[in-house]
C-alpha cells in the first residue's frame, strides 16, 4: 500500500491509501525519501483556478475549449518532484537500494516500469533532498536557458549557457523556477544577473545565491524598497547602455505567474530583445500592454514549456541532457540551494495541511519538501 496525496475538491486535500500493483517483470518499486511541491502549478488545482478544471483540452488542436473538462476531482497523482529509494527491482536497468529522481507524484510508494518511467540515477555525492529538482524541475529552468540560445545561435547552440555568456540578463520572479534559472545564468558566465521581485525576503535569498537583486513596484504602484520614485526599468535601463537609444537587459527571463511581472518583463528589455517566459497564468494579463514597449521596441516573446525544447534541438538537448545540466548545476550551487531555497521539509503526513495553508496563503514557503518520518523544519 501507498499513502497518495489526493485533492478532493478546491480547498480541500487529503491523504487516501492506494493499493500498489502487483511488481512486473523489468519493473521495479520505490520508496519515497522526498517529493518537491510546486507551490505554482499544484495550487491551481487546491484552488481550483486551474484550466483543465473548466475546459476540454484538445491536444491535437492545441486548444482549450468548452465541453467536459479534461480533469475533474479527486485530482490524484500531482507532483513531479520525487526521489525515491529503490527497495525491490526485477530489472538489470537499476538496482536495490539507489536512489532514483522521477515524476510519479506526491506518494510514499510507486512501482515504475523502467520502459514507461523515465528516472535518473542520483549520484552519491548529491544531497538526496536537492534530487528533487533532477527529474522535472532543473530542465525546466534549463529548457529557459537553452530557448535564450537557440534565439540567438538557432540550431548552432552547442552550451546550455550560450544565450546568456557575457550578456545582461534579468530574471523576473524569486520563486523556485526564477531562482533555480539564475543559478544557470550565473553558472554559464551571464556578465550580469538582476534578479526583480516584490518581496524583499525572496530578493535575500537571490541575494545569498549570488544575484544582484532589484525590487519591483507592487500592484498598487508603490515603490517597494527602490529609492523614491523609481522604477525598475529606469533604473536598469540608466545602468545597462548599448549604444544611444538602445539600453536594458539583452534578455529577460519571466518565472512569476502574474501578468504585471509580464509587464514589467518587457519594459526591463533592449530594443529587440527577447523575454523567455517560464511562468503559468490562470488569469488575464489585462496589465500587459501589448501596444508600449513590445510594439515600439521590437520585442520578442517566446514561451519556454518543459513539454518541448526549441525546434531542431531535440535530438541534441534532450531531457536527459538537461537533467545532467541539472546535476551540474547542483555540485556548484547545491549547498547554497539547500540552506536558502529549501525553507520546508515536511512529513506526508503533514502534506494535506500544508497545501491548503499555502493556497489560503496562512502559510509562505520558498520551497516545501514532503519526506517520510522528518520533523517540521520550516515556519
Amino acid at each position: 500500500m501507498s499513502d497518495l496525496l489526493s485533492i478532493e475538491a478546491p480547498g480541500e486535500v487529503r491523504l487516501v491509501e492506494e493499493k500498489l500493483p502487483d511488481l512486473p517483470e523489468g519493473g521495479f518499486m520505490v520508496e519515497t525519501v522526498y517529493s518537491g511541491i510546486s507551490a505554482g502549478t499544484e495550487l491551481t488545482y487546491v484552488k481550483g483556478d486551474n484550466p483543465y478544471l473548466s475546459s476540454t483540452w484538445d491536444p491535437a488542436l492545441g486548444l482549450f475549449m468548452e465541453g467536459t473538462p479534461s480533469v475533474e476531482y479527486p485530482v490524484r497523482g500531482i507532483g513531479y518532484m520525487q526521489v525515491g529509494r529503490v527497495v525491490e527491482t526485477r530489472t538489470q536497468a537499476v538496482a536495490e537500494g539507489t536512489l532514483v529522481a522521477m515524476a510519479y507524484g506526491h506518494r510514499t510508494a510507486y512501482v515504475a516500469d523502467p520502459m514507461k518511467d523515465r528516472f535518473v540515477e542520483l549520484p552519491e555525492d548529491l544531497d538526496p533532498l536537492l534530487g528533487i529538482y533532477v527529474a522535472h524541475m532543473g530542465p525546466i529552468c534549463a529548457n529557459g536557458l537553452l530557448h535564450a540560445a537557440h534565439d540567438l545561435h538557432g540550431p548552432a547552440v552547442r552550451q546550455l549557457g550560450d544565450g546568456v555568456r557575457g550578456r545582461r540578463v534579468v530574471v523576473v520572479g524569486a520563486g523556485v523556477v526564477g531562482l533555480l534559472t539564475s543559478c544557470f545564468a550565473l553558472s554559464a558566465g551571464a556578465a550580469e544577473v538582476v534578479v526583480v521581485d516584490e518581496t524583499p525576503a525572496r530578493l535575500a535569498i537571490a541575494a545569498a545565491l549570488g544575484a544582484d537583486v532589484l525590487n519591483a513596484r507592487d500592484n498598487t504602484g508603490n515603490n517597494t524598497g527602490n529609492d523614491a520614485g523609481d522604477d525598475p526599468a529606469v533604473t536598469l535601463k540608466r545602468r545597462w547602455r548599448h549604444a544611444p537609444n538602445d539600453r536594458g537587459a539583452d534578455v529577460v527571463f519571466q518565472c512569476r505567474g502574474q501578468s504585471r511581472a509580464l509587464a514589467l518583463g518587457l519594459r526591463l528589455l533592449r530594443p529587440q530583445g527577447t523575454l523567455v517566459d517560464l511562468a503559468f497564468y490562470t488569469k488575464g494579463a489585462d496589465e500587459v500592454r501589448l501596444g508600449e514597449e513590445f510594439h515600439h521596441n521590437g520585442l520578442t516573446l517566446r514561451c519556454a514549456q518543459i513539454g518541448r525544447v526549441p525546434r531542431g534541438l531535440a535530438h541534441a538537448w534532450d531531457r536527459e541532457r538537461l537533467s545532467h545540466e541539472t546535476i551540474t548545476l547542483l555540485r556548484e550551487h547545491g549547498g547554497r540551494l539547500r540552506e536558502h531555497v529549501i525553507t520546508d521539509v515536511v512529513g506526508f503526513r503533514d502534506a494535506p495541511e500544508l497545501l491548503a495553508d499555502l493556497a489560503a496563503r496562512r502559510r509562505q514557503t520558498v520551497q516545501a519538501v514532503l519526506g517520510d518520518d522528518v520533523e517540521d523544519e520550516g515556519g
